[in-house]
């Protein structure tokens, strides 16, 4: 196998003859003999005016094997081996596809509905502002990366995992794209579908999945946890237990404290969500090109500091639309996703301000984070009038500490109430979201406009409580047969972080735990 790379232009990208010419010529063989090349990697170089893609093949023989993605291979259960896994998002569905593939069985319980049952209640949700508190945009079949934007790019290094994760995504019916693209994405229209086939694969090779049942209990006993109780009924023993519930099952904390399990008070962010229409995002990032064919919808990363914390954009989504994330009636929360085709015509992006325990009220409880989170999202929903609707301000009004007197549409199906954000935050965050959106303005002329409106809060970048492990093998510092995983217990930030780290975690339980009774 040989690598070959080179520049193009976003037109040449997309026409086989050329791409194909320019391979052979990189080859410097100029008789075109039958060899056969895919596509590797593909990105967008956008920082000057000839925008350009960067494109890497992995070109074979002609009678060299092409290697072959993903194809699922399980093994025969191995009898009293079972884990139980509390969770159905990426990182229990990718937990529980790993122990399948080890012999061991999974026993998946989720506090929200199916796929199916679950689109009626986020039908209410964006209707009449009903939350569900067990099934919304956050529980429920794939927890909230059913119904996010799909973004698969990660920070890991174990660059092999990651490919499994995404070879897994494309077996399951994702375009094989995201196994090219330097941000790969799916889409919030086609995530529900693969969710529910990899679901249905593991009932298929011998897994349980209950739908509608939760944690409620974890009875411990000599630095293990004996038992667990679900729906505060039924009791079932267990040998292993992956707590991937998310960070938005806000009871497990607090389940956990009152059992005095060790957890810890942890930095996480908090802010707005700003839109824009994606047509100035694309003329301001593709030097005034904009619904070219040819390109992309055009994405931004922005970061600055001030007064010592980090201001940053999160969860960007191009062509998308702001969701209600409520996890309870009385509260406010905003995130943003995309389509696959990133086809809307609104650009939003979390911004968000860095937060420590040590800048809260008593920051020395493990929960203090989380109770400032709750303590926004209520201001939020009181500050609105008490419903889903979200408090919203022009973003130059913003700037200039007035209240909006009118809007452009928002995509925020709910509806939006002019508020001043400074009525919903304290000070710390209000002067740090102004002092970013002065930077960023500068980065990208025209970002702090009137035709801009922040929508408040984005309030669930990550967990506020992390979930104490020991590093060589996974389990709790204090219990050894559980297993905190991912985002909910604060070690992972989206979809394919989640999935490596359910993996990793049946991993662990294999060898720490069942390896001895093979």
């Amino acid at each position: 196998m040989i690598e070959v790379s080179f520049y193009c232009t976003p037109e040449q990208a997309k026409d086989k003859s050329y791409i194909e010419q320019a391979v052979f010529s990189k080859l410097k063989r100029k008789d075109l003999p039958v060899l056969q090349f895919k596509w590797f990697k593909r990105s967008i170089d956008a920082r000057k005016n000839n925008i350009r893609f960067l494109c890497t093949f992995h070109v074979f023989k002609e009678n060299e094997v092409i290697p072959k993605n993903y194809q699922p291979e399980f093994q025969k259960k191995i009898p009293g081996q079972e884990v139980h896994i509390i969770g159905l998002g990426p990182a229990g569905i990718f937990a529980a596809l790993k122990a399948l593939q080890l012999g061991i069985k999974p026993i998946v319980y989720e506090r929200g509905k199916s796929v199916r049952e679950r689109r009626r209640d986020l039908a209410k949700l964006n209707k009449e502002s009903i939350v569900n508190p067990n099934s919304n945009y956050c529980f429920g079949e794939g927890g909230a990366g059913t119904y996010s934007d799909g973004k698969l790019y990660t920070r890991s290094k174990k660059r092999g995992a990651v490919r499994e994760v995404l070879e897994t995504l494309v077996h399951f019916g994702a375009p094989e794209d995201i196994l090219i693209d330097a941000h790969p994405h799916i889409g919030t229209n086609k995530l529900p579908q693969i969710i529910s086939d990899m679901t249905q694969l593991i009932i298929d090779q011998g897994g349980e999945i209950h739908f509608e049942h939760t944690l409620t209990d974890v009875i411990v006993e000599n630095g293990r946890v004996m038992q667990i109780e679900i729906n505060n009924s039924k009791k079932i023993e267990t040998s292993a237990v992956v707590l991937a519930t998310g960070h938005s099952a806000r009871d497990i904390y607090q389940l956990l404290f009152d059992r005095k399990i060790k957890i810890e008070a942890k930095p996480f962010a908090l802010g707005v969500r700003v839109e824009h229409t994606q047509e100035f995002i694309d003329k301001i990032q593709y030097h005034g090109r904009s619904n070219d064919e040819y390109l992309p919808p055009a994405s931004y990363r922005l970061v600055t500091q001030a007064m010592a914390k980090g201001v940053y954009s999160f969860c960007m989504c191009p062509g998308g639309i702001i969701a209600p994330c409520a996890t309870n009636q009385e509260e406010v929360v905003t995130n943003g996703w995309s389509p696959s085709k990133r086809n809307n015509p609104y650009a939003n992006s979390g911004i968000v301000v860095s937060i420590e325990p040590k800048d809260l009220e008593n920051s020395s409880h493990p929960l203090c984070g989380l109770d400032f989170q709750k303590s926004v999202e209520r201001r939020a929903w009181e500050a609105a009038g008490k419903s889903q609707k979200v408090p919203a301000q022009r973003l130059l009004d913003f700037m200039n500490h007035k209240k909006s007197k009118d809007f452009p549409r928002s995509s925020y199906q709910p509806g939006i109430t002019s508020v001043e954000m400074d009525e919903v935050f304290p000070e710390f965050i209000t002067s740090r979201l102004r002092k970013g959106f002065l930077d960023f303005n500068e980065k990208i002329p025209g970002f702090v406009t009137q035709d801009a409106v922040i929508h408040a809060p984005e309030s669930r970048t990550s967990s506020p409580v992390l979930i104490p492990r020991n590093k060589e093998n996974y389990a709790h510092v204090e219990l050894e047969n559980l297993y905190p995983c991912a985002e909910g217990a604060g070690y992972a930030g989206g979809i394919v972080s989640a999935a490596i780290d359910g993996m990793n975690c049946v991993l662990a339980i294999q060898e720490n735990l069942f390896s001895k009774n093979i």
